[in-house]
């Protein structure tokens, strides 16, 4: 759906609304949030940018907990490694203690064995000597195994405590997998709900007002007479200080009859051309159609012009103007209000005297207050902008987002706010 195709009808029953409404409208809020400081949500690459990382976090994630389950399986009862080494040695020496000690257990017992077969006196003293010997080493021996089943008993428990402190390691490793698997889910979803909403007609996200990005008329007459064709300029200044990827102008006209009773759009053709395409398009096409970017400070000018039906009742009649901005980072905005610039509408044969005026505003309110040539009106039409959807300079994109304008209609019914409302919704490489 064209851009701003519902504000051109609804600013249509704006103008037809009683002044006095226009003039209860609150003023836009002074305080706006500027374009550079609004947080922007996340583009469709940018989640995908965080999908990718979450999958990467996560795959790093499994691959910790599998290295630390073959550490602990593998690793830890390798030779090489520090408990485990000490805990041969000591079941080595544990061992070998105990070899010791069953040997010269067995010595004692010989030595008995000896003393006990001996028959003199002489014999007798040398088998005692030497079961005295044979059982200090005994002690000797005994006290070396217990000291030996000592140290294999802390180096075993060492060595387990390392296994403890492993499989700790990956409980708290796993349960980081878990979170990262969380995370990647998360962010899989994310990116679906996002595809899913570029890919609806409902837009997504808020953008900005930006006052600086401006749309101003020159060369609109005072007056015009049926028959007749006006070419004037609408200029778009960025003045933000940052160039603008692509920038949506906007330009609409509307009228009625003095009396305020009849519709005047049917009488009144509105086109647009640039120097860049000069071909003359209906109005209604502009509001779909990026000009282009837009450096700081730097201005572009649409030519604009109004055919007037030769059959046109006398009358008032507006051009409404604006203009909005989308960035490759996915921010935008436009400017906060719908300008309108008013002239007198005339039958064909007039001439510029007092024939087609309106009547009296005092015995009858118009339903806007337009200003002179080329001037502003007083009464703000829009509060707030936005747009969606980036283009060629050459074309308008079915993908731009619709604008959803509550101010003409809520104005029509005596809301007493004028609100436009534009939603962004980037498409996928538009």
């Amino acid at each position: 759906m064209k851009i701003r195709r519902v504000l051109a009808t609804a600013v249509a029953a704006a103008v037809t609304a009683p002044v006095v409404l226009l003039s209860s409208a609150p003023a836009f809020a002074d305080e706006k949030p500027a374009a550079q400081t609004q947080k922007a949500k996340p583009t469709i690459e940018e989640l995908r940018k965080a999908v990718d990382r979450a999958q990467k976090e996560y795959d790093a994630a499994v691959i910790a907990v599998n290295d630390a389950v073959k550490f602990l399986e593998e690793g830890l009862e390798e030779e090489t490694y520090p408990t485990k080494a000490a805990l041969i040695e000591a079941q080595k020496a544990a061992e070998a203690a105990a070899k010791v000690k069953d040997e010269a257990d067995q010595a004692v017992v010989d030595a008995q064995a000896e003393l006990d077969a001996a028959t003199t006196d002489e014999d007798k003293a040398a088998a005692q000597t030497a079961l005295d010997e044979a059982k200090t080493a005994a002690t000797e021996a005994a006290e070396a195994k217990t000291a030996a089943d000592t140290a294999h008993t802390e180096a075993q428990t060492a060595h387990d405590d390392e296994r403890v402190a492993q499989v700790r390691k990956i409980d708290l490793l796993q349960k980081a997998r878990d979170e990262a698997k969380t995370k990647l889910k998360d962010a899989e979803k994310a990116l679906a709900e996002a595809e899913e909403g570029e890919e609806g007609e409902e837009p997504a996200g808020e953008c900005v007002p930006v006052p600086e990005l401006t749309a101003v008329v020159s060369g609109l007459p005072d007056k015009v007479v049926g028959g007749s064709t006006e070419t004037f300029t609408l200029r778009v200044t960025n003045g933000t200080g940052g160039t603008l990827d692509e920038v949506y102008p906007f330009a609409s006209a509307h009228g009625f009859d003095t009396k305020g009773y009849k519709e005047l759009d049917s009488y009144l053709d509105l086109e647009w051309s640039t120097a860049a395409n000069p071909k003359w398009r209906d109005a209604d096409l502009l509001g779909g159609t990026s000009i282009g970017s837009l450096k700081a400070n730097a201005s572009v000018d649409v030519k604009l012009r109004l055919k007037v039906d030769a059959d046109v009742l006398a009358g008032q009649g507006s051009v409404y103007v604006t203009a909005d901005y989308l960035n490759d980072d996915g921010s935008c905005g436009g400017y906060p209000d719908l300008d309108d610039y008013g002239f007198q509408i005339l039958p064909k044969g007039d001439d510029a005297g007092d024939q087609g005026k309106p009547e009296d505003p005092k015995d009858k309110p118009a339903p806007n207050s337009p200003t002179g040539q080329g001037g502003t009106s007083t009464t703000p039409v829009n509060t707030s902008s936005t747009t969606t959807g980036s283009l060629a300079q050459t074309g308008s994109n079915d993908a731009l987002p619709k604008i959803a304008l509550a101010g003409g209609a809520a104005l029509v019914l005596g809301a007493g706010a004028v609100v436009i409302t534009r939603r962004r919704n980037k498409s996928t490489g538009a």
